[in-house]
């Protein structure tokens, strides 16, 4: 049995003790060889913390722990002094940010048998990596700092707070510049590149890495790496499910591959893709480790729900402060969004959902959220109605669309009726895991919803007090389904008219689609 390296960060460990490892060292070989100064954003769970410990022992010249990788024999391994600092180690919640930076500065000075004689934290920060740099003989430091935002992303519902322990760091990070003597290299990791707040505004030769393609790999799996590390687990797998290889791989790819931080290069989860392997199953693992919680709300209150093909310009990776917390950037950074095309000519990204285990999540949360109810009561309401619709149960879909509706608060439902009714219908028929578009352009107009089952095309359009009938007749008179007569399946016509008053179905008519246009 293979041993994954699900929540293991230490690279020491990793090793010794035999775990998987997905040889990213000739990545790295680059990143050391071609500069100094870096920064790297990334989601959570994707490889940051792992990365950097790789280089700690890289650095601290332990050849053995690289035995049968790339750079066993293609870097010289000279020891230098290491600082390594991970924010989310820091007891910032218990003490404050301040006190658990001092505490760690002045641990790191113990445990080098340093004496520090400065106040404050930039000043003491800096006579630590000098006198670190001295007693080595002047060889210089290391400095490695991962998850750098937990103290921001941690109160970003709290800006007072959020707002404190950025001046804080400020205060830190100002000390390195000043530092650039005693540094042989510099790396720092997070989840989000905050702009705008001179946090590295010192900084002015650290090389953002985030979106370059040259180092789009060097955290999360790529498809060569998925092929030649787990190809045998693919292999028995597929054979235990009796299925082809092929197919079950591009189930894989479906469920968690899709980032792209360079537009050519797609990425697979490498947090998933270890659960999956270790227990065999299709799951959300990477989005159970942290619901957003402030995300959802955020995307509730302002209203956005379809997060399908959103384009923005590139300005959008560098928009994002705490005083704007600019919603697309987010969910960029946060990995629930993804770049999905770039057009060069006007520069615009097109960003949209990663992969379905991510998609379907975030339309579950949403859903609970607009409608006011646990994610729990979710997954079953998806189920019911996809049976109804793969036998064409007209009535017991329109039972289940007036249950979608039954929990959401009346005064908020009449406060933005039309935008509640649209955004729980769209999060619904995206959620339920058939071939489901909404508001689809024809040349005569934009059907509100198409749903292709097993046996049936439905062509639903639906109206906010109006009549059923006149949603029927805009289906004929627009032609709606014709697109859809020669794919082998029956085409459903369905006119919905829903009621602000009572929040429910008032009245409903379905038809063959051919048999609705000879009516006409």
């Amino acid at each position: 049995m293979r041993k994954y390296p699900i929540g293991i960060q230490d690279f020491k460990k990793l090793r010794e003790e035999n775990y998987l490892y997905i040889d990213k060292t000739q990545i790295i070989y680059n990143l050391i060889q071609t500069g100094t100064y870096y920064f790297l954003s990334r989601p959570r769970r994707f490889g940051k913390s792992l990365l950097l410990s790789t280089i700690k022992y890289l650095f601290l010249g332990e050849k053995t722990l690289f035995k049968n990788l790339w750079i066993e024999n293609n870097f010289n391994f000279q020891i230098h002094p290491v600082i390594h600092i991970s924010f989310s180690t820091l007891g910032y919640k218990e003490i404050g940010l301040e006190n658990s930076l001092h505490q760690v500065i002045e641990q790191i000075a113990k445990e080098k048998n340093i004496t520090l004689t400065l106040k404050g934290l930039g000043p003491q920060l800096g006579e630590l990596i000098r006198k670190i740099s001295q007693n080595a003989k002047d060889k210089k430091v290391v400095f490695l700092i991962d998850e750098y935002d937990k103290p921001l992303v941690d109160y970003i519902d709290h800006p007072k707070q959020a707002e404190k322990n950025r001046d804080i760091l400020k205060s830190f990070f100002s000390a390195i510049k000043d530092a650039d003597a005693h540094l042989k290299f510099l790396f720092i990791t997070g989840v989000s590149k905050f702009s705008k707040v001179s946090l590295f505004s010192d900084l002015n030769h650290l090389r953002d890495i985030t979106l370059v393609n040259q180092f789009a790999e060097i955290a999360g799996y790529s498809e060569k790496e998925l092929e030649d590390y787990f190809a045998s687990e693919i292999q028995e797998l597929a054979k235990k499910q009796q299925q082809e290889f092929s197919v079950l791989k591009s189930k894989i790819k479906e469920w968690y591959n899709g980032y792209s931080w360079d537009i050519e290069t797609r990425i697979y989860n490498p947090f998933s893709i270890l659960n999956f392997f270790a227990s065999q199953k299709f799951a959300n693992y990477w989005w159970d480790t942290g619901t957003p919680t402030f995300l959802i709300k955020l995307l509730r209150n302002e209203f956005h729900y379809n997060l399908e093909e959103i384009e923005v310009g590139s300005a959008i990776f560098e928009s994002y402060t705490l005083e704007n917390l600019e919603w697309r950037s987010l969910l960029f950074q946060t990995g629930y969004l993804t770049i999905l095309n770039y057009d060069e000519d006007f520069q615009v990204y097109t960003l949209g959902y990663p992969n379905k285990e991510v998609k379907d999540s975030m339309l579950q949360h949403l859903l609970g959220a607009f409608r006011e109810t646990s994610i729990t009561t979710t997954k079953p309401l998806y189920a019911k109605m996809k049976r109804a619709l793969d036998t064409c149960e007209i009535r017991e879909l329109i039972k289940l669309i007036d249950v979608l509706f039954s929990t959401i608060p009346h005064q908020i439902f009449i406060e933005k009726q039309e935008s509640f009714f649209h955004a729980v219908l769209h999060l619904t028929f995206q959620g339920l895991g058939l071939f489901t578009q909404s508001e689809v352009s024809t040349a005569k107009g934009r059907v509100d919803t198409v749903i292709h089952s097993k046996s049936y095309i439905y062509v639903i359009e639906f109206k906010l007090n109006a009549t059923a009938q006149e949603a029927l007749n805009q289906i004929r008179e627009k032609r709606y389904g014709n697109a859809y007569l020669n794919q082998g399946l029956e085409v459903i016509a369905i006119g919905i008219s829903f009621s602000s008053e009572t929040k429910s179905v008032s009245e409903w008519k379905a038809l063959p689609y051919k048999s609705l246009l000879i009516e006409g």
